[in-house]
């Protein structure tokens, strides 16, 4: 047998080394590091531990930097007592690394912070393959990382029990020479800070109870006796924190000649009694100091006084001196408090129960200002432009009361505006046959008049006023005052309107005027029903008695109605002042009213003149959009969806007539769309032609259906119990009706 043979009996591993391995638990390049054959060391080789190396059996299975991985613990800072540079070691068990920081100090004039960033450090030669290891650390010994040497001096408790549990033995602590500079700058640190005798305080209650509470007092200083002096107004301010003064806000009038200072008096503490010689700033102390004695070898003793011999007693003012009238001497001056504020009244009331707070009066009262007598008007533009020149060198425009027209203005089927049928007062028999309608917009208060066109008249309708304010007749045109414009109350049933030197008589008013003045019967006096029956009440006996023999006579069934003729005829009779409105709301309110029915086939006629007007065509969009809402295919749709929808086509319809065909094709809340579609089909369906006024009575959304007409009975024996406390022969009128 050869002697390689004999070598390798017994052995079991032939392969060759990789030079690729894991370190630590990371994949990374070996080398040369790399056993031979059968993981046999080659001549001269060491053999690199890849862990730190800890006690067999006591150690973990995960690589070293996931089972140590942040169990470091970082000491706290000591006092500085050396020169010599005291630095922190980090060793990171999970990697082996270290870190070498020295703490900053202030003025120390050398660079300080991490001196060596942290990292694996060598061994120092010729040991130098190898790196440190949690072996190589030990309490006072030296070690040198790259060329530096340190002194460890001491560990923490957890750096010392995990060593102990490593089987390392500790070396005792070592200790850290003095170093005479490090003591000489602490001397100067303590020189700069000296110890001063302590007496306590305790102002933290007070402070914690008035915090942010400050008293306003409004006072005035009388300067007359000073060259060019005037009296000073002045506000004063007391905290209750810590009961200092502060006088500020001046209150300087204009064109007084004076500066306005930031500060009359800065907030401070402010005595009773002014000093005769003014102490100098650092001339008194809250605290009086004893030097007992000073020797050059033992420095400098104090004490303090608690007797207080040598302390000056100074009184301040505190809030129970600040009185409503009372006198504070601020600094030689004498200031006078006349007024306070809420808080102050609530406060001075609560804690000391006082209830006079009568200010002092001492400003004389304020002349009265002169009246500035407005030019006339001067005839260009509107006469409020030419108010608005007078006020300011630029004329600003006027002002309009948009409130008023946010609330009046047209909302929904809401117009607010008053519709009243009128005539003209005149003799010209052609003129005097012409109808006219007028209506007062509530959102601005302006007039317009619509002639209705009536056909073999001779005259064109249409618009006979444009829509805008109109002054009242009979006043001047240069004047001071501004004109005046008619209102909403100068209209009524019955009265006689001058518009642009042209009379009108209102005749009668559509169904909304009349509810609306009734509605706001406080604004409009011709539609207060208390007002009317207050003048029926106010008639004699004998006038009493004929109404009485006037009704049994227009009632000879005794039923308790009368028609509404002879009730506005005994009215208008009685001479009570009563104008044909008021005869008309009375009889609204006691009457038995009936609406007239609107023929449907005029309704459709109307509504496909308007779509034939218009060019409307998309019906068949319409009849598409319906079906496709009715989800259960009924052929019926709410009025709410069937309105949405003709708005989202623009069917150029009225609001008056579309309100009045979906209630008349509806059967409760469903209305049938088919037979509305078929209704308004202009192009298959053709209704009659319709003259102009019955189209204009749709468009308009005006209504005037004669309301005497509208009114047919009137119940006489309501109103003779609710106007004179009696009743009628029938006691119950309706059921003998």
């Amino acid at each position: 047998f050869s002697l390689p043979s004999v070598l390798q009996l017994g052995k079991e591993r032939f392969h060759k080394s990789q030079h690729f391995d894991y370190s630590n638990g990371v994949l990374m390049l070996v080398g040369s590091e790399k056993p031979g054959i059968g993981g046999e060391r080659l001549a001269g080789q060491k053999i690199k531990p890849k862990y730190s190396v800890y006690p067999k059996g006591k150690g973990s299975d995960l690589p070293s930097w996931v089972a140590f991985d942040k169990q470091e613990a970082v000491p706290e800072a000591r006092d500085e007592t050396y020169r010599i540079r005291k630095c922190k070691i980090f060793f990171y068990l999970e990697d082996d690394t270290i870190r070498v920081v020295e703490p900053e100090y202030k003025n120390s004039g050398i660079p300080q912070g991490t001196l060596i960033h942290r990292q694996r450090v060598p061994l120092p030669p010729p040991d130098d393959d190898h790196f440190y290891n949690v072996f190589h650390f030990n309490t006072n010994q030296q070690m040198v990382l790259y060329s530096r040497t340190f002194t460890v001096t001491d560990c923490d408790a957890f750096t010392m029990n995990f060593l102990t549990k490593l089987g390392v033995r500790l070396n005792g602590r070592a200790a850290v020479p003095e170093d005479p500079y490090s003591n000489f700058r602490e001397q100067i640190e303590k020189s700069m800070k000296p110890l001063r005798p302590y007496e306590r305080r305790d102002t933290l209650k007070q402070f914690l109870d008035h915090d942010r509470k400050v008293l306003r007092f409004y006072c005035f200083w009388d300067d007359m006796e000073s060259m060019f002096g005037d009296p000073r107004e002045l506000v004063l301010h007391y905290f209750l924190a810590d009961d200092t003064v502060e006088m500020m806000l001046e209150i300087i009038p204009p064109n007084s000649g004076r500066d306005n200072v930031p500060k009359f008096l800065r907030r401070s503490k402010l005595p009773k009694c002014l000093p005769a010689p003014i102490k100098q700033p650092g001339e008194t102390a809250d605290r009086t100091v004893l030097n007992v004695f000073a020797s050059a070898s033992q420095g400098k003793r104090y004490i303090l006084d608690s007797l207080k011999t040598g302390a000056v007693n100074e009184e301040f003012y505190k809030d129970c001196d600040l009185t409503i009238g009372g006198e504070v001497n601020v600094w030689g001056r004498r200031v006078i408090i006349a007024d306070c504020d809420d808080f102050t009244k609530d406060y001075y009331r609560s804690k000391y129960g006082i209830e006079d707070f009568t200010p002092v009066q001492y400003k004389p009262p304020p002349a009265p200002k002169p009246q500035r007598p407005l030019p006339p008007y001067n005839g260009f533009g509107s006469e409020e432009d030419s108010l608005s020149s007078v006020k300011g060198l630029l004329p600003k425009p006027p002002r309009k009361d948009y409130r008023k027209f946010m609330e009046k203005d047209r909302c929904g089927l809401d117009s607010n505006a008053l519709n009243f049928r009128a005539k003209m007062v005149t003799t010209d028999p052609v003129d005097r046959d012409r109808v006219f309608i007028i209506s007062f917009f509530l959102s601005d208060d302006s007039i317009s008049v619509f002639e209705r066109p009536q056909r073999n008249s001779g005259v064109l309708g249409g618009k006979f006023l444009e829509r805008g304010r109109i002054k009242k007749p009979g006043q001047e045109l240069l004047r001071t005052p501004l004109s005046e414009y008619f209102k909403a109350q100068d209209l009524y049933v019955g009265a006689t309107v001058c518009l642009n030197t042209i009379n009108f008589q209102l005749l009668d008013a559509d169904e909304y005027t009349f509810s609306y003045m009734e509605r706001h019967a406080e604004e409009f006096p011709k539609a207060n029903v208390g007002t009317i029956l207050s003048k029926l009440r106010s008639i004699s006996e004998e006038k009493q008695s004929e109404i009485r023999r006037f009704l049994a006579l227009s009632d000879p069934s005794n039923t308790g109605f009368i028609p509404y003729e002879s009730f506005r005829g005994l009215l208008t009779g009685l001479g009570c002042g009563l104008s044909e409105h008021e005869v008309l709301v009375l009889g609204r309110r006691f009457s038995e009213r009936e609406q007239p029915e609107v023929d449907v086939g005029l309704m459709l006629a109307v509504a496909q003149d308007f779509l034939k007007k218009r060019n409307f065509e998309e019906l068949p969009a319409m009849a598409r959009a319906f079906a496709h809402h009715d989800r259960h295919k009924s052929g019926r749709l709410s009025t709410r969806e069937m309105r949405t929808i003709c708005k989202a086509f623009h069917l150029p319809l009225p609001e008056k007539l579309l309100g009045g065909l979906l209630s008349k094709f509806a059967d409760g809340d469903k209305v049938d769309y088919y037979a509305f579609l078929a209704g308004i089909n202009w192009l298959e369906h053709v209704a009659p032609p319709v003259m102009p006024e019955d189209a204009l009575k749709f468009d308009l959304n005006v209504r005037f259906d004669a309301s005497e007409a509208a009114v047919k009975n009137v119940n006489y024996a309501s109103l003779l119990e609710d106007v004179f406390s009696f009743t009628s022969n029938n006691s119950d009128p309706t059921k003998s009706t």
